[in-house]
């Protein structure tokens, strides 16, 4: 995958975040500057999000940890656990949260 590639992926899987957390109506805010999307729960805790270009990665930092994903040409997943990275910020979200979320 070239760099161009490799944007394009990264910008719809955090579209999709943006949207998911939209459509919960969840009390999550979320910001995006340059290669970084901060989520920030109501308790002040975050979930941070970064595309790593050099190694074609998305990573995610959370209280649960450090979590690197991969593409595997249909989707992201993490090179930790396989899970899938939507799956993922969902997981992780609830978790700050301290709550369950209704995701569409």
């Amino acid at each position: 995958m070239n760099e161009t590639e490799f944007h394009q992926l990264v910008d719809i899987q955090l579209q999709t975040v943006e949207e998911m957390i939209d459509d919960s109506q969840a009390d999550i805010d979320y910001e995006t500057v340059g290669n970084v999307m901060t989520l920030e729960f109501e308790d002040r805790s975050q979930v941070v999000i970064n595309r790593q270009e050099p190694m074609k990665e998305i990573w995610l930092a959370s209280r649960s940890g450090g979590f690197h994903f991969r593409y595997d040409g249909s989707q992201w997943l993490c090179t930790k656990t396989g899970v899938e990275f939507i799956t993922m910020v969902k997981q992780e979200c609830e978790k700050h949260a301290d709550e369950e979320i209704s995701w569409s």
